[in-house]
């Protein structure tokens, strides 16, 4: 449910730019040659690469947040636990056909394929496969040496396989996309399990696909994460279930855990490169601490909807502010991102004809 922060605080901006350039919209997918996301990022991503107006993913988690996420972890033992032992994997399935019914609403049977011929924008979703438990990143045929193997699964299959968190969702059934004559099926998990900050495989990703040299820029964004730590008395090292709030602790712990290390390995592999590359993490402020309690990921109340959305736009007025900054780097960069994004398409692609053909892929 975080991702309506990222959604938010993206439309913003690009509305703010949109209306300084006498635009009704700006595509903010189009000014990127790559875009990497996992799980509720990985949503965002495909709806960026796919051309979606960002108001329409706000809408997505507003809408559909409730019916997603029909059931919150518990709290602690007692009779809410047994209830939800007993409801918990028939609610998690209800969830994921609600959002199955969202992604489709906004990307129709858009395949991976179609955005790299369509848009020329490459795609690197995360993911996990479950019959090795290996890594697996759906792309688009960006790279020199693809093989083309993901082109022509659906953004929405996508989508629900990188975020097909433990405990909170169901495992994402994809069928082998190559049609009748093949038949079986892989069986995916969040990609958060090993990489929900993807920096480094973004950073990979661009080495590939650009030249000796050239410069590099990568503009990272989060999806609002609680202040990160916690001091732990002697007598609270023996943890249980309920300590750990059955697994989503541990969820949020690998989540903060990763956020730190990977931004910092991705800096330190920059310094020796034989060109620029700069990376970018925003908005850069602190998250306040009245929103700390709006902030579990499966949290679908009013008041946690209406929080994400104002501390969106809070950190939106200040990006903008930084965008006027002549003496901010970063700033002119984001800035630079907004103003040359091209205006929105009056057809998403969502309402495109499905053109690409078996002989292609």
């Amino acid at each position: 449910m975080r991702g309506t922060y990222t959604a938010a605080y993206l439309a913003k901006i690009s509305e703010t730019f949109a209306r300084r350039r006498g635009l009704d919209g700006i595509d903010v997918g189009g000014a990127f040659d790559l875009i990497v996301g996992t799980s509720t990022g990985g949503i965002i991503a495909c709806a960026l690469a796919a051309g979606v107006p960002l108001r329409d993913l706000v809408t997505l988690y507003r809408k559909y947040g409730p019916s997603i996420f029909p059931r919150q972890l518990p709290e602690g033992l007692g009779i809410g636990l047994v209830q939800d032992i007993r409801k918990r994997p028939q609610d998690i399935a209800a969830g994921t056909e609600a959002l199955r019914k969202a992604l489709h609403e906004r990307l129709g049977d858009v395949r991976i394929g179609d955005v790299w011929q369509e848009r020329k924008i490459a795609l690197a979703i995360t993911a996990v496969e479950m019959s090795q438990h290996r890594s697996w990143v759906f792309k688009t045929p960006h790279l020199p040496n693809s093989s083309h193997r993901d082109d022509r699964y659906k953004l929405v299959d996508v989508c629900l396989a990188t975020s097909a968190a433990p405990v909170y969702r169901s495992l994402a059934l994809l069928p082998h996309p190559d049609g009748p004559t093949v038949d079986g099926y892989n069986v995916f998990v969040d990609g958060g399990l090993w990489a929900n900050n993807p920096v480094l495989v973004g950073l990979i990703d661009a080495l590939e696909m650009t030249e000796p040299g050239q410069e590099i820029q990568i503009l990272c964004m989060g999806t609002c994460p609680r202040p990160a730590g916690e001091q732990i008395a002697q007598d609270e090292l023996h943890r249980g279930l309920p300590d750990w709030k059955f697994g989503g602790l541990a969820a949020s712990l690998s989540v903060d855990a990763q956020e730190f290390a990977y931004d910092n390995m991705a800096r330190m592999l920059a310094k020796h490169f034989d060109r620029r590359c700069e990376i970018i993490r925003f908005p850069g402020d602190k998250v306040p601490a009245a929103l700390v309690p709006h902030l579990e990921l499966d949290n679908t109340t009013k008041a946690a909807f209406d929080a994400l959305i104002n501390q969106a736009r809070t950190d939106a007025d200040m990006t903008n502010s930084k965008c006027g900054d002549p003496t901010s780097r970063e700033g002119r960069i984001i800035c630079s991102v907004f103003d040359d994004a091209p205006a929105m398409a009056k057809r998403p692609m969502s309402n495109l004809p499905v053109t690409l053909q078996r002989d292609a892929s």
